[in-house]
């Protein structure tokens, strides 16, 4: 696998993790011969478990973490049995309790970073200045959301921040400023009571309407609808 500008090769009981946002490609896949492969949506990250730190407590999540992570033989039967209850929840069932999902998920992570290695990897100037904005975008996203401020705290400027972002991610800085925003949105309508217009406020749009339309353009559904939808799940 190819992560990033890193190459990767596993053998029997490693894990190797793509961050989000993360170019990476595969080779010779047909070659596992047995195995599990893990896929899941940061909105899983939202329900009564998470937290906007979570992701944080792990290296391995991170674009300039250690993705590949050798077991110790005493955690591999709890590791395996973990995935293999996520993929009994998810796949066997009707209707898959995403509570659970997310409970053995986030289990998960926390026995693979008693695994994990700190990142000791060189990583280039794009992978630098893309962190660096990740990082400056979670700190500042009520009330900052132009790639040019983001690009002066940088010290670079705005083409230069797009180039190096897009390169590591594939997403224009733009893009990620958009996405961090409707993350912290949903995790305000799922885990507050804070009205629609409040939930505005707190993303730095003081026209709740043009939250409104921001949030259905990106989530085909309106804030309203989408509340409603976690309620009735």
């Amino acid at each position: 696998m190819k992560v990033g500008y890193q190459e990767y090769t596993t053998i029997d009981n490693e894990i190797i993790v793509v961050p989000a946002g993360q170019i990476f490609s595969l080779d010779n896949i047909n070659n596992i011969h047995k195995g599990y492969i893990c896929q899941f949506h940061p909105d899983i990250l939202i329900r009564k478990y998470g937290s906007r730190e979570l992701i944080n407590e792990f290296d391995f999540m991170k674009i300039s973490g250690n993705p590949k992570i050798t077991l110790d033989n005493n955690d591999i039967p709890d590791i395996t049995a973990i995935l293999s209850r996520l993929e009994k929840e998810y796949s066997e069932t009707s209707t898959a309790n995403l509570n659970i999902v997310q409970s053995y998920l986030i289990t998960l992570f926390y026995e693979m970073n008693k695994n994990s290695v700190q990142s000791s990897k060189s990583i280039s100037a794009a992978e630098v200045i893309t962190n660096k904005f990740k990082e400056l975008i979670h700190q500042n996203i009520k009330t900052h959301h132009l790639v040019h401020y983001y690009a002066s705290l940088l010290n670079v400027t705005p083409n230069h921040l797009n180039k190096s972002v897009r390169t590591v991610t594939g997403k224009p800085a733009a893009k990620w400023i958009d996405e961090t925003i409707l993350l912290e949105a949903k995790y305000l309508l799922y885990q507050t009571t804070l009205s629609v217009s409040e939930i505005a406020a707190q993303v730095g749009h003081e026209d709740q309407s043009y939250f409104s339309r921001f949030f259905k353009k990106h989530e085909g559904i309106t804030p309203i609808q989408y509340r409603k939808m976690i309620d009735k799940s």
